[in-house]
C-alpha cells in the first residue's frame, strides 16, 4: 500500500491537509502514532505555532526517530509551514532552541525594519505572495513560475547551503520560500490552502 502518513503531534489543522489530499486523489491519514508513521511510504509534518512547542512535542511524542529514520531510507518527505522550519539546525523563536538538524541553518524573524515599496512591512507575512522557483523540484512539476501561493509566518529559514532552496519568495528581501534536497521537500507556505497550484503540489507529491 502506497501509504501517506500525516503526522498528528497537537500542532496545526492536520484535517485540511488530509482533505487536500483526498481532493487529488491521494489517500492520508492523520496519526498520533510514531509506530505507523514508521511504516509510511511517504511522511508529511504540518505545523503552526511556536517552534519550541512543537520541537518538544515531537519529542515527547517519540516522532524525531522515525523522521530521520523515514528521510535516511530516501522515502518522501513534506514539510509544510513550521514543519519545514523544524528541519533546521536551530531557530531565533523565543530564543534559541534545537531544530531536527536535518537540513543545516537556521530560522530568523522578519526585521521589524524592513520595508517594501517606502512602507513598513507587516509581520507576520500573511496572505497572497508568489514563488520564484529556483531549482525545478519535482513538487513543482506542471506549476507556473511566478505562481501565487498562501503564507502565514513571522519566521523564515536561512539554509547554510543556498543549493538546497527551490524558491524563493520576495516580502522586503528575496527569502527562501521552500527546500528541495534529494528526498525532502518542504514548503514555508500552505499548499493546502493555495488552491488549484497548492493541490498540484500535492498531487506531484502523491504521485512520487
Amino acid at each position: 500500500m502506497n501509504s501517506i502518513v500525516i503526522i498528528d503531534y497537537g500542532m496545526g489543522n492536520l484535517r485540511s491537509v488530509q482533505k487536500a489530499f483526498e481532493k487529488v486523489g491521494c489517500h492520508a491519514v492523520v496519526s498520533a502514532d510514531p509506530k505507523i508513521a514508521a511504516q509510511a511510504d511517504k511522511l508529511v509534518l504540518p505545523g503552526v505555532g511556536a517552534f519550541r512547542d512543537c520541537m518538544r512535542n515531537l519529542t515527547e511524542g517519540g516522532f524525531v526517530a522515525p523522521i530521520k529514520a523515514h528521510i535516511g531510507t530516501g522515502k518522501p518527505f513534506l514539510g509544510i509551514c513550521l514543519g519545514l522550519q523544524l528541519l533546521f539546525t536551530e531557530s531565533e523563536e523565543f530564543g534559541r532552541h534545537r531544530g531536527l538538524g536535518i537540513i543545516p541553518g537556521k530560522v530568523v524573524r522578519f526585521p521589524a525594519c524592513a520595508r517594501e515599496g517606502g512602507e513598513p512591512l507587516k509581520v507576520p507575512h500573511m496572505g497572497w505572495n508568489r514563488i520564484a522557483i529556483r531549482r525545478a523540484a519535482p513538487l513543482y512539476q506542471g506549476v507556473p513560475d511566478g505562481s501565487f501561493v498562501y503564507f502565514v509566518h513571522s519566521y523564515y529559514v536561512v539554509p547554510d547551503d543556498p543549493e538546497v532552496i527551490a524558491t524563493e519568495t520576495g516580502y522586503g528581501r528575496p527569502f527562501c520560500s521552500s527546500i528541495w534536497r534529494d528526498n525532502v521537500m518542504a514548503t514555508q507556505f500552505h499548499p493546502e490552502k493555495s488552491q488549484a497550484v497548492g493541490l498540484r503540489m500535492l498531487k506531484n507529491f502523491g504521485a512520487l
